[in-house]
């Protein structure tokens, strides 16, 4: 770490309020492996793995990080790294491999221990009760596009808040809603791999009800922790100042964005304009009832944020969320560049700028009604080797992470753009290398880096710059 980088950190700890959370986020299918121990059932992840195509260069999560073997060591590098909080999914498949009837005991077992571990290690644990996973069985039965799924969801929340209520600190029920509805339902680059572009939006609506009903199911249980959803979010520009690119930034503005915080912060759908409106029918005979049950009160409000986005008119395949569609060639829009930004790995713009102004526009849109935020994910990939022989100078990493959290904390102090925002907390997407969903092994986020040959693990320069950041904060 370099001086220069060692002097931000020290900056920005300065800049963080006492009970600011620190944390450091990972998802189970992307890292325990571990697919077939202990009872787990598969996932529409497993079966979406196996389709030739589907994963770059082919990669096989059977193994990923091996954390279901490696806890231990896992805990110790965050214990190391100062972390306050680390947020992670239960395998939904693990716990209820039919995603209905038999909770699987071991499953519930492997959790507990978990939870046990990060509490004895000073760190309070985060738990995502839903990121991706599906139980294969119930994708067989037409998974989020069909309502049971969501009555199924909110049976497996009561059984995990009776067993972990006592000690988890913060729920979060559903992780990116949209990435699922988006890029596996309407766009097909993700599981289960469909491509029903506006169909898919009853795969939305399916699981922001069983948000609503996981919340109860929670809270019905009597969890001590705080309650909440991740959200990704992103703001929305149109290319030109012309109707059409108008229309269709705000068109996907709905798609990305209100479609699914509207009905979760304010209890009603938002009403697309009307030149779009046959393009959202799926949502216009949704029952007040289920509104009422989507619209939970919250404890706080999960900000997944990555990149801006661009949205221009005509058709054209563009950049999915998630790497190139072809479907998308049948869409009247598609997502232009950015190309005043530097860009990530995955060829996401570096603009840093853009959380600030998004949480400003999150506060304009829902004001009162927006509960105080974590950050729940930030991060990049950036191209890096698959062995090294000591620690990455990943130099862009720190860069990024420093400028995402600056922007955050400056934008919302006293004064700033989103000063009325309470911010509680910023999570690095990703402890370390992982599974990263579609792009295998190609993608690395991690903190620490992972060999995929060995498993060996080796924290990064950006791992102790987090780490430098966390322990100057403390004096």
């Amino acid at each position: 770490m370099t001086l220069q980088s060692a002097s931000a950190a020290e900056d920005l700890a300065r800049r963080l309020r006492p009970g600011f959370t620190l944390g450091v986020a990972a998802a189970a299918f992307q890292i325990e492996g571990a697919l077939a121990a202990d009872g787990r059932g598969p996932s529409s992840w497993d079966a979406f793995a196996e389709k030739p195509g589907a994963i770059v260069d082919g990669d096989s999560p059977a193994v990923a990080c091996d954390h279901y073997n490696r806890t231990d060591e896992d805990i110790a590098l965050m214990r190391e790294l100062g972390v306050d909080s680390y947020r992670f999914s239960l395998s939904w498949p693990r716990i209820q491999p039919d995603g209905k009837g038999t909770i699987n005991s071991q499953g519930l077992d492997f959790y507990d221990q978990l939870i046990d571990k990060l509490l004895a290690a000073g760190i309070s644990p985060m738990v995502t009760l839903f990121h991706w996973d599906t139980p294969l069985p119930l994708e067989h039965d037409g998974g989020w596009l069909r309502r049971p799924t969501a009555e199924r969801f909110a049976g497996y929340a009561a059984a995990v808040g009776d067993r972990f209520g006592d000690r988890v600190t913060h729920w979060v029920t559903l992780n990116e809603p949209v990435s699922v509805a988006l890029q596996g339902y309407a766009l097909g680059v993700h599981a289960p791999g469909h491509r029903l572009l506006f169909d898919a939006l009853p795969a939305a609506h399916h699981q922001l009800l069983g948000h609503g009903l996981a919340v109860q199911a929670l809270r019905a249980a009597g969890v001590t922790g705080a309650v909440g959803v991740s959200n990704l979010h992103s703001p929305v520009r149109p290319a030109s100042n012309r109707f059409m690119d108008g229309l269709m930034g705000q068109a996907f503005d709905l798609i990305l964005n209100r479609v699914y915080a509207d009905p979760i912060l304010l209890g009603r759908y938002p009403k697309p304009p009307v030149q779009v409106k046959p393009w959202f029918r799926a949502l216009g005979n949704v029952p007040d009832s289920d509104l009422q049950t989507i619209h939970q009160p919250l404890d706080f409000y999960g900000l997944n944020y990555y990149y801006p986005i661009k949205v221009a008119s005509g058709s054209g395949e563009g950049d999915a969320p998630s790497g190139q569609a072809s479907i998308m060639a049948r869409l009247p829009f598609h997502l232009a560049a950015f190309p005043e930004y530097e860009s990530t790995g995955f060829g996401w713009p570096v603009a840093p700028e853009h959380l600030g102004i998004l949480l400003r526009e999150l506060k304009d849109r829902y004001g009162d009604a927006l509960p105080p935020i974590h950050i729940t994910e930030s991060g990049a990939s950036f191209p890096e080797p698959g062995h090294v022989s000591g620690p990455l100078h990943d130099s862009n990493r720190i860069d990024y992470l420093a400028s995402h959290l600056e922007q955050a904390l400056r934008a919302t102090a006293p004064g700033g753009l989103a000063h009325d925002v309470e911010l509680l907390g910023y999570y690095v997407w990703t402890l370390m290398d992982n599974f990263e969903w579609a792009a295998g092994y190609s993608q690395r986020f991690g903190l620490v880096h992972v060999d995929f040959d060995t498993l060996e693990r080796t924290p990064k320069k950006s791992f102790y710059w987090y780490q430098a950041l966390a322990k100057a904060r403390r004096h």
